[in-house]
């Protein structure tokens, strides 16, 4: 294989090296070259996901993006519960509530908004949508809501067999979904088909290029990795100069949370855009509710045993705004991908209740 050196091959390398640079030297400059290098680590990370979907095909190619970015939130989110102590009991919940909402919200709206703009109406696979969205449902009201209500111990916490209960049965869930997503009934959740006029099959979302070889897609996937690796980095080390601008601006903390989970899931949401304006909607649905899914299923599990381990209490449960919110959000989103066809009309919707979370986390 000839090894084409571009953009997409550098950014990750420069974006690494000016990780290592920004946390040895603080400084005004070196955090204008953090976020520079942080959008091209991003960039280059959605065209490495799409190099790697592209061979491994749906919807092995979306889940490989929304795990990858997921394992390396949670190595995340368990470093700064390791050094926050118990400031930072709520990171965990915050984190996982603003990765549903942005997935649920901003990136399902955006592209069924953009689909349907460009191609009018766009179809996509009911059963795929319906899996995901009762996974989801169960996800979040077991993590998220039941902690409130529970007894052993005043929420929103659990108590020690709680909180294991609690990450057996999300790790259970999400390994179903990707056995059945992958393996079981991979059919939801592929391009979706219809009949020609000569009485074929056309799948919508064909890509039309032929698929990289073995070497090129092995390649993206290391560059994928250290794009992913840059960008959870560079994105930590600007959580301080974020952190301070929404306290300086009188903003409410949790603000961070979402600033920093948008970063995070800023590669997903560009591919899952990419793939709508292609009339690819599938893809965008695996990716934007996968990423959702994995969210929950693989933070609450390592949080939890990070919490047994160590002996720091987590607080999972959300206070009654938030759950109107998660409620609201998860009502829309089996409606309006109830069809198995896609308007304007749902992108609007879920791009409102999108905005309502954001300003009611402004101004709570």
């Amino acid at each position: 294989m000839k090894l084409k050196l571009d953009w997409t091959l550098v950014s990750p390398i420069v974006a690494l090296v000016v990780l290592v640079a920004a946390a040895m030297i603080h400084n005004g400059v070196m955090l204008v070259l953090a976020a520079i290098a942080l959008a091209f680590a991003v960039f280059a990370a959605v065209h490495h996901a799409e190099v790697v979907a592209h061979r491994v095909g749906e919807p092995f190619g979306t889940l490989v993006l929304a795990i990858a970015v997921t394992v390396i939130e949670v190595a995340l989110i368990v470093s700064v519960m390791l050094s926050g102590g118990l400031e930072k009991a709520g990171l965990p919940r915050d984190t996982v509530f603003a990765a549903i909402m942005i997935c649920s919200g901003a990136i399902v709206g955006v592209c069924l908004l953009v689909g349907s703009l460009r191609h009018h109406v766009q179809d996509f696979q009911l059963q795929g949508a319906a899996a995901a969205l009762a996974i989801l449902c169960a996800l979040s009201v077991l993590t998220m809501v039941l902690p409130n209500f529970t007894s052993t111990v005043a929420g929103p916490t659990l108590s020690t067999s709680q909180l294991i209960f609690v990450g057996v049965i999300s790790l259970v869930l999400y390994v179903t979904f990707v056995f059945v997503q992958t393996i079981r009934h991979r059919d939801y959740f592929l391009p979706f088909t219809r009949q020609t006029a000569a009485g074929g099959i056309e799948e919508e979302d064909a890509p039309h290029a032929p698929p990289p070889i073995n070497g090129e897609a092995w390649l993206a996937l290391i560059f994928l990795m250290l794009s992913l690796v840059s960008v959870v980095g560079l994105a930590k080390l600007l959580s301080p100069a974020v952190e301070a601008g929404v306290l300086a601006a009188g903003a409410p903390e949790a603000v961070v949370g979402v600033v920093i989970a948008a970063l995070v899931l800023l590669p997903e949401g560009l591919a899952a855009l990419h793939a709508a304006r292609a009339n690819r909607l599938q893809t965008s649905l695996n990716l934007a509710l996968g990423s959702a899914l994995a969210s929950i299923g693989l933070t609450i599990p390592a949080v939890a045993v990070v919490s047994i381990v160590i002996g720091q209490p987590i607080n999972l449960g959300l206070a009654p705004k938030e759950i109107t919110m998660l409620a609201l959000t998860l009502l829309v989103s089996v409606i309006t991908l109830g069809t198995g066809r896609s308007t304007v009309l749902q992108g609007v919707v879920h791009l409102v209740i999108f905005a309502a979370f954001l300003f009611l986390t402004v101004v709570p």
